[in-house]
C-alpha cells in the first residue's frame, strides 16, 4: 500500500510538470479541432510557464516529434510575470525553446523602455529580444535606432550594430557599434563615434562612454573635442555638459583655427561658457615669427610622430564586452590605436620630435610655464599700451605705472578621479493593453479539414471581435511610418570613419601653422559695430616660465600676452638672452609687428651684460628704462635712459689681454646698429666718462650697482626647456630685506667668484677708448 501510494504521488507530480510545459487553453470565444493535428480558436488565451499568449486567432498544433507551436494572428498581446508586454499583427511560437517570432507592427514595452520594429525575434525563456530588419527602442527620452540590435531584458541592456543614432534632447550620436543601459542611460562605444551637440560642439571617439542623463563623457581612444574652430585632443577625455568642461590628459593638444592659436601639454582644461584653455604639466605654446622679410612657408607640427595614425593595423583586443558582443553574433568593437606606442609629451624624450622650420624663412618661438592660459575676450575689454615709442628715442619722460589690462585670477580644476555620476533607475508607468479575460466553456465540434487549409483561411479572414472586447490601440500606422522614417535616418546619417581625429586636429594644425595670415588686430578704432563684437586671444603664463628662440632665451615668473598688440610683458623677475648678451629688469615688454620682431622695453632696473673673454670680467649697460628696436629681427638702435651707465673692458687682440676700463655716465646714451655692428654711439645730458687703467679697477668698480649674472638659468634648447627649470637665487630673504640697488650681499656672487662656478661665454672685444665716439660691444 505504501508503494502504490508513492507511486500515485510520482505520478501526479509528473502529469503536473507535463501539464507546465505544455500550451494551455485559458479561454476563447470559439474552438475547433482541425484534423486531429490541431486546435483552432477564435479570441484564444493561452498560458505557458507563467507567459499569458492571446490574439484575434490562432491555432495550436504539434509536429511529429510531439513539439508545440502556436500561430495566432491579429492584435497578438504577449504578458510575461515581469510584467513586459509585447505587441504585434502576427505571432509564430515554438513552446519548447519558448521562442516567439513577431511580425509586423512589432511593440515590446517593459519598465523602463520601448521597443518597436517590424520583425523580432524574442526568446522568453532567456528574455532576449533580436531585430535585424531596423527598429527604435525609446528609453526615458532617448530614442535609438539601428538596423541591428540586441535587448537583454534582465539587465537591461541593448547592443547595437550598423548605423545607430541615438537621439536625446541634448545631442544627437552616430556610430555602427553601441552598448545602451536604460536604467542608467548610459551609452557604450566600441568603434568611430560623433556626439554632436545642439550648440554645435562635436565629440569623438573611438571606445568610451557617455550618460544621456546628466551629459558626462570618459572617452579612452582616439578622443577629439570640437566646438567651431578648437580643438581639444588627448589620450583620455572628460566632458561634463552641463558646466561645459572638457579634460584631456596625456598628449594633449588645443588648436583654435581662427587666430592661430596651438598648445601642448600633459594636462588640458577647456571652459566651454569663456572658451578658455588651461594648460599643465609642461604645456608648451608655440608662435612663428619671420626671418627677415622672406615669403611665408608652412612648417610641421609638434610631436608629428604622435599625431599621425599608425598605417599599420594592430592585433584585436578583446575585453569582457566584446566578448558578450561577439556571443550574439558579432557585436564587436575594433581596437586599433594608433597613439598607443607614442610617448606621452611629459615624457624626458618628447621634446625630441618639436618641428624645425626652414631657415630663413620662418622661426619658432617656444614658451613654457607651470601653467598656461588662454581664452578669447571683447577687443574692446583688451587694454592695449601704447608707450609712444619712437625710433628716434623721443622725449625724457618720467617712468610711470602701467596696467597689464587683465584680470590675473584663472581657476584651475584640481585633477582628480572621475568617477562615474550614474543616474537611480526610474520606473516609468506604462499603459496596460491587457484586460482580464473570462472563462467560458468551450464547445467542441470535430471538423474534418486539413490544418494547412484552416492556416490559409485564418490569416486574412480573423473574424472581427466583438463590440467592448478590449484589444491593442491602433498604432499599426505610426510603427509603419516610424520605421520608414528611421531606415531614411540611417541612410542619410554619416558614422565617422576610424582615426578621424588624427585627421582633423593635423588639417587644424596645418591651418594654425600658417604665417600666411596676422592676429586679430585693431583695424578701425572708429568702427563702433566692429570694437562691440570683435574679439582677440589673452595667453598668461604662470610661474617658471622659459622662453627659447633660435637667437632668443628668456625667462620669468610670469607672462601676459595678447594678441591685439602682439606684445609679451614678462614680470617677476624676467631675464632674456641674445646670443653673448644677458638682459634683465623689473618688467619686460617685447613686441611683434607683421610676425617680426619690432621693439623691446625694460622698465626697472634694465640691465644688459655680456662676458670678456675668459669671463674675468663683464660690459655692462644699465639704466631705469632700455629701449630696443629691431629691423628684420635684428637690433636697429637702443635707448638706455635714466641714471644711464656703461661699463665697457678693453682688450689687446694681439696679447688677448684686458687693458683698461670705459666707465660711461649720462641721462641717456644712443646706440644704432648696422648689420650687428655698432655705427654710432651717442651720450646725452651730465656726460660723465672714464678710463680706469687696468691695473686701477678693483672690485668695487668692475661692477655697476644691481649687477647679476645668471647664465645657468638661460633655456640651452627646446628640450632643456621645456624639462628644466631655473634654479631658485641663494640667499634670496636677504635680497628681499634689502632692496637697494647696489645691494652686494644678495645671492649675485662678485664677478671672480661666479665665474670659478659658471663660466660664461666670452663677448665681443671693447673698444680701444672711451668717449662719446667709444663702441660698447654689449650689443648683439
Amino acid at each position: 500500500m505504501k508503494h502504490f501510494f508513492t507511486l500515485i504521488i510520482s505520478l501526479f507530480c509528473l502529469t503536473s510538470l507535463f501539464a507546465q510545459d505544455e500550451l494551455r487553453l485559458v479561454s476563447s470565444l470559439y474552438s475547433t479541432i482541425i484534423d486531429q493535428k490541431g486546435f483552432s480558436s477564435i479570441q484564444p488565451v493561452y498560458s505557458h510557464k507563467g507567459n499569458t499568449l492571446k490574439a484575434d486567432s490562432g491555432i495550436i498544433y504539434e509536429d511529429a516529434i510531439g513539439r508545440q507551436f502556436f500561430e495566432a494572428f491579429g492584435n497578438v498581446v504577449i504578458t510575461q510575470p515581469s510584467g513586459t508586454l509585447i505587441y504585434a499583427d502576427k505571432l509564430h511560437y515554438d513552446a519548447t525553446p519558448q521562442i516567439a517570432t513577431l511580425t509586423n507592427n512589432v511593440r515590446m514595452v517593459d519598465a523602463t523602455s520601448v521597443l518597436t520594429t517590424n520583425f523580432l525575434v524574442y526568446k522568453m525563456r532567456d528574455k532576449v529580444g533580436t531585430y535585424t530588419g531596423g527598429g527604435r527602442i525609446i528609453s526615458k527620452g532617448d530614442t535609438i535606432t539601428s538596423k541591428n540590435a540586441y535587448y537583454f531584458e534582465t539587465t537591461q541592456d541593448a547592443y547595437f550594430r550598423n548605423k545607430v543614432v541615438v537621439r536625446t534632447p541634448d545631442v544627437k550620436i552616430y556610430t555602427d557599434t553601441m552598448r545602451y543601459n536604460s536604467a542608467q542611460r548610459m551609452t557604450y562605444f566600441f568603434g568611430p563615434t560623433n556626439i554632436k551637440g545642439n550648440k554645435g560642439e562635436n565629440l569623438y571617439t573611438e571606445k568610451g562612454n557617455y550618460n544621456t542623463a546628466n551629459g558626462i563623457a570618459n572617452f579612452s581612444k582616439n578622443n577629439l573635442y570640437t566646438e567651431g574652430t578648437r580643438f581639444l585632443k588627448g589620450d583620455s577625455l572628460h566632458y561634463e555638459r552641463e558646466s561645459g568642461l572638457g579634460k584631456a590628459y596625456r598628449n594633449v593638444v588645443f588648436v583654435d583655427t581662427l587666430d592661430k592659436f596651438y598648445a601642448y601639454g600633459g594636462y588640458g582644461l577647456y571652459n566651454q561658457a569663456d572658451e578658455s584653455i588651461t594648460m599643465t604639466e609642461k604645456p608648451l605654446i608655440i608662435t612663428l615669427i619671420k626671418n627677415d622679410s622672406t615669403e611665408n612657408t608652412k612648417v610641421d607640427s609638434l610631436a608629428t610622430d604622435s599625431l599621425q595614425s599608425d598605417t599599420k593595423k594592430t592585433k584585436r583586443k578583446k575585453d569582457k564586452e566584446t566578448d558578450r558582443i561577439e556571443e550574439i553574433e558579432s557585436i564587436t568593437s575594433k581596437s586599433n590605436d594608433p597613439l598607443k606606442d607614442s610617448p606621452p609629451l611629459g615624457a624626458a624624450d618628447s621634446t625630441q620630435a618639436l618641428p624645425k622650420p626652414e631657415k630663413n624663412k620662418v622661426d619658432s618661438v617656444y614658451m613654457t610655464a607651470d601653467t598656461l592660459y588662454s581664452r578669447m575676450i571683447l577687443l574692446k575689454d583688451y587694454k592695449a599700451l601704447d608707450f609712444k615709442l619712437d625710433r628716434d628715442g623721443g622725449a625724457f619722460e618720467e617712468e610711470q605705472d602701467v596696467d597689464y589690462g587683465d584680470d590675473d585670477t584663472i581657476g584651475i580644476e584640481e585633477e582628480g578621479e572621475h568617477d562615474m555620476m550614474l543616474s537611480d533607475s526610474l520606473s516609468i508607468p506604462i499603459d496596460s493593453l491587457v484586460s482580464d479575460s473570462l472563462k467560458i466553456e468551450v464547445p467542441i465540434k470535430k471538423v474534418e479539414q486539413p490544418l494547412e487549409k484552416k492556416l490559409e483561411q485564418l490569416k486574412p479572414n480573423a473574424p472581427k471581435t466583438k463590440p467592448g472586447t478590449p484589444t491593442k490601440p491602433p498604432i499599426e500606422t505610426d510603427i509603419a511610418r516610424t520605421m520608414r522614417q528611421d531606415s531614411l535616418m540611417r541612410q542619410k546619417a554619416i558614422v565617422p570613419r576610424e582615426a578621424e581625429a588624427d585627421s582633423l586636429i593635423n588639417k587644424a594644425l596645418n591651418v594654425a601653422q600658417r604665417p600666411d595670415s596676422s592676429n586679430i588686430i585693431i583695424k578701425d578704432s572708429t568702427n563702433q559695430a566692429y570694437l562691440d563684437t570683435a574679439r582677440t586671444r589673452i595667453v598668461k603664463a604662470y610661474y617658471n616660465v622659459r622662453m627659447f628662440k633660435s637667437d632668443l632665451q628668456a625667462v620669468a615668473d610670469s607672462v601676459y600676452y595678447g594678441m591685439a598688440d602682439s606684445m609679451f610683458r614678462f614680470m617677476g623677475r624676467p631675464m632674456i638672452w641674445a646670443e653673448e648678451s644677458q638682459i634683465s629688469s623689473d618688467t619686460i615688454y617685447m613686441q611683434i609687428v607683421n610676425q617680426q620682431m619690432d621693439n623691446a622695453l625694460l622698465v626697472g632696473n634694465a640691465f644688459m651684460v655680456n662676458a670678456v673673454l675668459d669671463s674675468l670680467k663683464y660690459n655692462q649697460l644699465k639704466g631705469r628704462k632700455i629701449t630696443a628696436f629691431f629691423a628684420n629681427n635684428a637690433m636697429d638702435r637702443l635707448f638706455v635712459d635714466g641714471n644711464a651707465e656703461n661699463l665697457v673692458f678693453s682688450t689687446n687682440d694681439k696679447t688677448n689681454t684686458i687693458t683698461e676700463m670705459f666707465h660711461d655716465r649720462g641721462a641717456r646714451i644712443k646706440i644704432k646698429m648696422e648689420n650687428k655692428k655698432i655705427i654710432d654711439y651717442i651720450t646725452m645730458r651730465k656726460v660723465d666718462q672714464k678710463v680706469y687703467p687696468f691695473k686701477l679697477v678693483t672690485q668695487e668698480n668692475e661692477v655697476l650697482p644691481g649687477f647679476i649674472w645668471r647664465p645657468q638659468d638661460r633655456p640651452k634648447s627646446k628640450e632643456d626647456m621645456i624639462n628644466r627649470k631655473r634654479e631658485i637665487e641663494k640667499d634670496k630673504p636677504a635680497e628681499t630685506n634689502n632692496k637697494k640697488e647696489d645691494d652686494s650681499n644678495s645671492s649675485d656672487l662678485s664677478p671672480r667668484d661666479k665665474e670659478e662656478k659658471t663660466p660664461p661665454s666670452p663677448g665681443a672685444h671693447p673698444p680701444k677708448k672711451g668717449g662719446t665716439g667709444a663702441k660698447p660691444p654689449l650689443v648683439k
